[in-house]
C-alpha cells in the first residue's frame, strides 16, 4: 500500500453542516417580519395621533382646569407632551423594549394591566361567535353549493347578501329592542346583572370563572348576557363565511375526482365529508382566520351598544381621549393578533392539504 493510498484511506469526508428544518426557517422569517411590523405600527400610530386635530389635555381635562395654564402645563409635563415628538417616540420605544407599554392617561393604570382586563371580555365574545359561525357557515355554504341553482341556493344567497349589507349597529339595536324591550327575555347589556359580583378572576371570562368557582347562578347569568352580542356577531360573520364556502365548494364540485367518486357509487355523505369538505376548506381557512382576528381585535359598535367592557370599548375611549399609550397598546395587540392568526392559518394549510408545503 503506497503512502498516497494510506493518506487517502485515512482521510475522512468533510462533515456536512446540518440543514435547518424548513419549519424553523419559516418561523424565524415570520418572527423577523412580525418585529418589523410592530415597529412600523408604533411609527405610524405615533405619527397619526400627532397629525389628527385635537389635544390630549383638551380631551381629558375639565373646562375649569383648561382655563388654568399652570394645570395644563403640569399635565403636559406629567405625560411628556411638552417634549418634541421624536423624543417622545424614543422614550416610548425604550420603555417598550423593556416590556413597558406605558400608563393610560384615562385610567391611570399600566396599559398592559388594562389589556389583561379587557381582552378576556372580547375573547369571551369572539370564541363562541366564531365557533357558531364556522358550523353554520360551513353547513349552509355546502348545502347551497350542492343544491346549486335551486330554490334553497337562491334563498341562501339572498340571506348572505342581506347579512353582508346589514350595519352592525343597526342589527344590534334591532336585536336589543326586540329581545329586551318588547319580549323581555334577555338582559339589556353588560356582563353581569347588578345582584351578582364578578367571580374570582382566573381567566378573565365570567362564564368560565364563575363555573370554576362553583357560582352556577352567576355563570348562567353571564351566559344570558352573552347571548345577544354573540348572536349579532355570529350573524355578521356567518354571512361572509357562507359566500366563501359556497364559492369554494362549487369549484371543487367541478373537479373530475368528485365525479369519479359519485360514479363509483360512494355514498353522498362520504363524498361530501371526505373529498369535498377537505379540498374546499383551504381558501375558507384564510377568511375564517381574518374573521376571527377581527373579532379578537374588538368590535367597537357592538360592544358599545351592549355595554360590553371589551377591547373595542377600550379602544374607542382611548381614541376619543387621545390617550396615546393606550392607542399604541391596542394597535400593537391588534397587529400581534393578525400576524399570529395568519401564521396559524399558514400552518393549517399543510395539515389540511398535503400538496401544500411550507418553504
Amino acid at each position: 500500500m503506497t503512502a498516497t493510498t494510506t493518506a487517502a484511506a485515512g482521510t475522512r469526508p468533510a462533515a456536512r453542516r446540518p440543514r435547518v428544518p424548513n419549519l424553523v426557517r419559516f418561523l424565524g422569517k415570520r418572527v423577523a417580519i412580525t418585529i418589523g411590523l410592530l415597529w412600523g405600527v408604533t411609527v405610524v400610530t405615533f405619527a397619526l395621533v400627532h397629525v389628527v386635530p385635537g389635544d390630549a389635555a383638551t380631551a381629558n381635562l375639565s373646562e375649569q382646569a383648561l382655563n388654568d395654564p399652570a394645570v395644563v402645563a403640569a399635565y403636559r409635563a406629567k405625560w411628556g407632551l411638552d417634549q418634541p415628538i421624536w423624543q417622545q417616540y424614543l422614550h416610548y420605544l425604550g420603555n417598550l423594549l423593556h416590556g413597558d407599554l406605558g400608563t393610560s392617561q384615562q385610567t391611570g393604570r399600566p396599559v398592559l394591566t388594562d389589556l389583561v382586563q379587557y381582552v378576556p371580555a372580547t375573547l369571551e365574545l369572539a370564541v363562541p361567535s366564531m365557533i357558531l359561525a364556522l358550523v353554520v357557515g360551513t353547513a349552509v355554504g355546502m348545502l347551497a353549493a350542492v343544491r346549486h341553482g335551486r330554490a334553497s341556493d337562491q334563498v341562501v344567497r339572498v340571506g348572505s347578501l342581506l347579512g353582508l349589507s346589514t350595519p352592525p349597529f343597526w342589527l344590534s339595536l334591532v336585536v336589543l329592542y326586540l329581545f329586551f324591550y318588547l319580549l323581555g327575555v334577555s338582559p339589556s347589556g353588560g356582563r353581569l346583572s347588578p345582584q351578582f359580583a364578578p367571580p374570582p378572576s382566573v381567566t378573565g371570562m365570567y362564564t368560565v370563572d364563575a363555573a370554576l368557582a362553583g357560582q352556577w347562578a352567576a355563570a348562567w347569568d353571564a351566559v344570558q348576557h352573552l347571548v345577544l352580542p354573540v348572536l349579532v356577531l355570529t350573524c355578521l360573520t356567518v354571512a361572509t363565511l357562507i359566500r366563501f364556502v359556497r364559492s369554494a365548494m362549487l369549484e371543487v364540485l367541478q373537479q373530475d375526482y368528485i365525479r369519479a367518486a359519485y360514479a363509483k357509487g360512494l355514498p353522498t355523505r362520504t363524498v361530501l365529508g371526505r373529498h369535498l369538505l377537505r379540498a374546499g376548506l383551504v381558501p375558507v381557512i384564510t377568511v375564517s382566520g381574518l374573521a376571527f382576528a377581527s373579532l379578537l381585535s374588538g368590535t367597537v359598535l357592538v360592544e358599545n351598544i351592549f355595554g360590553w367592557p371589551g377591547l373595542g370599548q377600550y379602544a374607542f375611549r382611548s381614541a376619543t381621549g387621545l390617550d396615546l399609550p393606550s392607542i399604541l397598546g391596542v394597535s400593537l395587540f391588534v397587529a400581534l393578533v393578525y400576524t399570529g392568526v395568519n401564521l396559524l392559518v399558514d400552518l393549517l394549510y399543510g395539515l389540511i392539504d398535503p400538496r401544500i408545503r411550507l418553504s
